[in-house]
């Protein structure tokens, strides 16, 4: 199935829009459009009329533009004639956002919306989802805009069954300063699901990495979505829920899924390009470094440097925990280091790994220290664990550290506290290319993602 029209919409129609209720969904995501974003957006009633000013069509057809994306919010019975409506008028494919369907026992209606689908080769998401952002051209969730965070651009793809986790997903990974390319809840993924929308993104220029939360695959879609995975030079990641007695009847009421025996798929995806993560924090740390580094894979082989004992004997441990090497530093190579670094830290600097400067360092011995492991075959990853508030450390060693980067094409992950005071410090990393993590083991969690990357 062509997603393209559903994901890039040059014109919508909303299908449902309330003449008298202003928090309808319908109406949320008719003026959300209408006012915020690029598409053409037109709103259908069966009584036609006006809202804002703007006038109401009684059916689809009666639109005189082209429509390349339908979007439903309509009674679970309705949405069946709704979809013949669209596809006589040549619409590209819908978003049914209603609910009522599989995951609330209405498994025929779902069938039927699947037999017409199949019919017409017309691609349907959800239903009961929230559907796709798309900046600049669409948002079809029903949220308003004044409820959500604002969005960064960015190169980070989401799909997700919830459309509630994919929106916290939005939300965490703005925060964390991780820009998105697009999203797409999909819901009972009654005909698009994660294996269709792995190919769309497979080819989407935008899309540089893929992160997706998963509550189970329908029949045989499991098997298809690892090959599909396996096909991509892509990373993704993926969260899935429904692993215990428990979250397996949850996740068939939400979504009508079928999580099937999450152990064996488990053991399966260890060997695909597809990585698992246990937890939302892992999700995010995994998107944030490939967000920066997406055609990067590293051995274990860590080299931690703190300005800081504490956090780097932190790092130690959780390295540890993450399977990750803290890797040994010659003797021959701490005494030619050592006599690199300037006199008012050469006799107190800890230069085993994880490697302390301490607190009386500044910009050139953490920018010779960095630029001395760079070149050093042993160490695939280098974490730097900073401090704004010591004293010698300024807000260029961003831009300096940065340049190593872009010289020995070799991962740097930084530690600093996320703070508006320490706005400038964050951006002088992130607005040159080097992630940064809130926590200690944030940025070991990224050098994980890379670690798990397969190439």
């Amino acid at each position: 199935m062509d997603l393209k029209k559903l994901v890039e919409p040059e014109s919508i129609a909303v299908i449902g829009v309330s003449l008298t209720n202003p928090f309808n969904p319908a109406n949320i995501i008719y003026s959300k459009n209408h006012y915020h974003y690029k598409a053409r957006t037109y709103g259908v009633n069966p009584n036609g009329g006006s809202i804002y000013g703007q006038k109401i069509y009684t059916s689809i057809t009666e639109i005189p533009d082209k429509i390349d994306l339908a979007v439903l919010a309509i009674r679970a019975e309705l949405v069946p004639a709704a979809l013949r409506e669209c596809i006589s008028k040549g619409v590209a494919g819908a978003i049914i956002i209603s609910g009522g369907f599989a995951e609330a026992g209405r498994k025929d209606l779902q069938d039927e919306v699947v037999k017409i689908s199949r019919e017409h080769d017309f691609p349907v998401i959800g239903p009961n989802c929230i559907g796709i952002y798309s900046h600049p051209l669409i948002d079809t969730s029903f949220a308003q805009n004044e409820r959500l965070i604002y969005t960064r651009r960015g190169n980070v793809s989401l799909i997700s069954q919830s459309g509630g986790i994919l929106l916290d997903l939005i939300i965490k990974l703005t925060q964390e300063g991780v820009g998105i390319a697009r999203t797409v809840s999909v819901g009972n993924k009654a005909v698009v699901d994660e294996v269709e929308l792995l190919k769309y993104f497979k080819n989407d220029n935008r899309t540089k990495v893929i992160g997706m939360y998963l509550e189970g695959f329908n029949a045989e879609r499991g098997r298809l979505f690892i090959e599909e995975a396996d096909k991509l030079n892509k990373p993704v990641v993926m969260f899935k829920s429904g692993k215990t007695p428990s979250g397996l009847k949850a996740v068939s009421s939400h979504t009508a899924s079928i999580a099937g025996d999450y152990m064996v798929f488990s053991e399966v995806l260890k060997g695909s390009r597809a990585m698992e993560v246990e937890t939302v924090g892992e999700f995010v740390s995994f998107c944030e470094a490939f967000s920066y580094y997406p055609k990067t894979a590293i051995n274990n082989n860590i080299c931690v440097i703190s300005v800081s004992g504490g956090h780097g004997a932190m790092a130690a441990d959780c390295c540890y925990t993450a399977g990750l090497n803290n890797v040994a530093i010659p003797s021959a190579d701490q005494d030619k280091l050592r006599s690199l670094l300037s006199k008012n830290i050469q006799a107190i600097a800890s230069l085993s790994n994880p490697l302390d400067l301490t607190g009386s360092t500044g910009d050139d011995d953490i920018y010779v220290t960095t630029k001395f492991f760079m070149d050093k075959d042993y160490v695939d990853c280098i974490v730097l664990l900073l401090l704004p508030y010591v004293p010698h450390l300024s807000s260029d060693i961003g831009a300096r550290i940065a340049q190593l980067v872009m010289e020995y094409k070799k991962p740097i992950i930084t530690y600093m506290p996320h703070v508006d005071k320490y706005g400038i410090f964050v951006d002088g990393f992130e607005a040159n290319g080097i992630p940064v993590a809130h926590s200690v083991s944030g940025a070991i969690t990224m050098a994980k993602g890379l670690a798990r990357r397969r190439l």
